[in-house]
């Protein structure tokens, strides 16, 4: 592995945003291609490396791991300050006295274990994970593989897409009307959960609706799509036969919003190609969907997964309104506390929360991971003077977390992968930094020979 310092070409993968409507079942933006095969020689370390920094992009060290806060500070070994968790007996402005509050680094150590981000998980499967995790941001192809990486260790690309080809695990539309990776069962039941958000989303299009019947539109898709898997261009215009005076593209939405279509294989494979094909998730896994699941079970869930957090949070995350009522009905089986604006955080009694101070590893993230997603208030992760730091205009960038926070940006081109953080790194960070990229680069590539440089990835 050689470390460099300079600046490389621009991503090869343009980087679409979040898919929402009918974007989120079109032509995607980058396909499951095999990545560059890993040249089979013996790995070559730099005997020195660069003394030049990183750019920093304007933005302070204080910025990437979190800032102060409120709470109580304190070094990182080079003179930076950090923010730490409130002590467990500080109290919320205006909150209860026997609440207790936990501060951004708190929270940060508390999802990222959730996560299996401090720690990889030795016990959890491809399926498992997808499971615990209540699915993967999938707008592209790969992100999902790159999160798994991230997160399980001994993992390999084929495990999840022999998950997929098996039809353990398949690509649908749910949460935030985004494509996700789900398990099967899942996709079966969080779908109907959701989809009160379908039908705010087909709001949108009734102007092209006019004298459409739906609940017709919908029989006739389901039987288009079971009868052959098929493009939404080919859905598209097999309905507008049917309602040639309708809106085309609102037609397509219509069925894709009453009905729970999946991108059938060989899409999202790991190494292969293949275009956007789609049938009803009943018909492809064979069996028909479950009842929605009360909002209670998703609450657990989520809070396994990302908690401590607020309703809002979690709304934010599922793309729904009006859950409440849920919490409430299990406040009696949770535990509670206050951000440091005094926000109500909810969590599960026995759910980790470990030290603010535990070692947080660097990891790489995919574009759209949903640890950046799946907050009202993502600054548990990321750093108010890094807020829109990961997009330009309609592009979204693959994420670096040094000590648990955002710290950079990231691409792979081929056997080059070039790490831009957003402050400045240690020695010790930039080696652990190289380390963690060389390990990502085998666990996806194969053995080899790689460069890791320190460059420019974003402008």
């Amino acid at each position: 592995m050689t470390r460099t310092n300079g600046t490389t070409a621009d991503f090869p993968e343009a980087q679409g945003t979040e898919a929402h409507g009918t974007e989120a079942h079109g032509t995607e933006t980058y396909g499951g291609g095999t990545p560059s095969s890993a040249r089979a020689t013996t790995r070559a370390r730099a005997s020195a490396r660069g003394t030049a920094e990183a750019r920093t992009g304007g933005t302070t060290a204080e910025a990437r791991t979190g800032g102060t806060t409120g709470g109580t500070t304190g070094g990182t070994g080079d003179g930076r300050a950090r923010p730490e968790a409130a002590p467990s007996t500080a109290r919320a402005r205006g909150a209860s006295s026997t609440v207790p509050v936990l501060g951004p680094r708190a929270l940060n150590r508390a999802t990222l274990e959730r996560q299996h981000l401090l720690r990889r998980s030795a016990a959890l499967g491809a399926t498992e994970a997808v499971a615990h995790l209540v699915g993967l941001q999938a707008q592209n192809v790969k992100p999902p593989y790159y999160a798994l990486a991230a997160r399980i260790e001994g993992f390999r690309p084929e495990d999840l897409s022999t998950a997929m080809a098996d039809r353990d695990v398949v690509r649908i539309v749910t949460l935030r009307s985004t494509l996700h990776t789900h398990t099967a069962a899942d996709a079966l039941s969080l779908r109907p959960l959701v989809q009160a958000a379908r039908d705010r989303e087909l709001h949108a299009f009734r102007k092209g609706l006019v004298g459409v019947d739906l609940e017709r539109l919908a029989v006739i898709g389901r039987e288009l799509v079971e009868t052959e898997p098929r493009t939404m261009g080919e859905l598209r215009e097999a309905l507008r036969a049917h309602w040639p005076d309708a809106d085309p593209v609102a037609l397509a939405v219509a069925a894709r919003c009453r009905l729970p279509l999946v991108q059938v294989t060989p899409r999202g494979l790991w190494g292969r190609s293949g275009r956007v094909a789609l049938t009803t998730a009943e018909h492809w896994l064979g069996r028909p969907a479950a009842p929605a699941p009360a909002p209670d079970a998703t609450v657990l869930r989520y809070l396994a997964a990302f908690g401590p957090a607020s309703v809002q949070d979690l709304q934010t995350w599922a793309g729904l309104t009006r859950l409440r009522d849920a919490f409430e009905r299990l406040r009696p089986r949770l535990v509670t506390f206050r951000d440091e604006r005094g926000t109500e955080l909810f969590d599960l009694p026995d759910a980790p929360r470990p030290d603010a101070d535990t070692p947080a590893p660097p990891r790489f993230l995919p574009e759209f991971d949903n640890l950046l997603l799946a907050h009202a208030d993502r600054s548990r992760v990321v750093p108010a003077a890094l807020k829109g730091r990961t997009w330009a205009g309609n592009q979204a960038y693959r994420t670096l977390l040094v000590d648990g926070f955002l710290a950079g940006v990231w691409r792979q081109d081929g056997n080059v992968l070039t790490v831009e953080p957003f402050g400045v790194l240690t020695r010790r960070e930039r080696d652990e930094v190289a380390g963690e990229a060389e390990r990502m680069l085998r666990v996806m590539s194969g053995e080899g020979s790689y460069d890791i440089r320190f460059g420019t990835v974003t402008g």
